[in-house]
């Protein structure tokens, strides 16, 4: 087993180090985010969304706040207080990379890219047409990441569209049967299929479910 520490990593080349933290936690769902200003609008890739709670329903994300890089994404979620989360489905993925490009504002990521633009429920921000599930969201607060220039963007759902079919009896989504495509590290994807389901864990029946399921 090949073993970093901390002096190790600091010594890899730019490209191996950034290759390597930014796939290490494993795969992620890819994200398109969509928002917009006045005059036009906006679509990126994320790889960073995080659950963060049910009740209420709370999302985070995180996003780099460099004061010498314009992110549009941010500046449109501060301004709008309204942003779209889509899943990307897997005909699609070479059209949600792209929208990685640091454009400028004059021009949308939705046209550039062979992406649709939709506005459901008289939502502000855009959806996306392509996706088969996707949520809206109204902003709640920033948290500023000390440790670094980001923010931990924190967004309450406001809207929900997806097919039926896509949900189990519990409501559960059903990822594999959506096609909604995932992501490791920088631009490598891939498709998501369920290995097994387990039951809730608890206190209460703990030992038995032990037994019944860890060998």
């Amino acid at each position: 087993m090949m073993y970093l520490d901390k002096s190790a990593i600091n010594s890899l080349s730019r490209i191996h180090r950034i290759n390597l933290i930014n796939s290490l936690s494993g795969v992620k769902p890819a994200l398109l985010v969509g928002t917009r200003n006045k005059k036009n609008s906006n679509l990126a890739i994320f790889s960073s969304f995080v659950h963060i709670s049910s009740n209420p329903s709370l999302f985070g994300c995180f996003v780099r706040s460099n004061k010498n890089i314009r992110r549009h994404t941010l500046e449109n979620i501060i301004k709008s207080k309204h942003y779209t989360v889509n899943h990307i489905p897997s005909n699609k993925i070479p059209n949600a990379h792209f929208t990685s490009a640091k454009l400028e504002d004059t021009k949308s990521e939705f046209k550039v890219c062979g992406l649709n633009e939709e506005y459901l429920s008289n939502f502000s921000a855009p959806f996306v047409k392509e996706s088969k599930i996707k949520f809206g969201l109204n902003l709640k607060e920033m948290i500023e990441i000390k440790s670094t220039s980001s923010i931990l963007i924190v967004g309450e759902v406001e809207h929900i569209f997806l097919n039926h079919e896509y949900l189990d009896n519990n409501f559960k989504l059903l990822v594999e049967k959506s096609g909604s495509i995932s992501v490791c590290g920088l631009n490598d994807y891939y498709s998501n299929k369920k290995v097994l389901s387990l039951p809730y864990v608890s206190t209460k029946d703990f030992d038995e479910l032990l037994n019944l399921y860890v060998k």
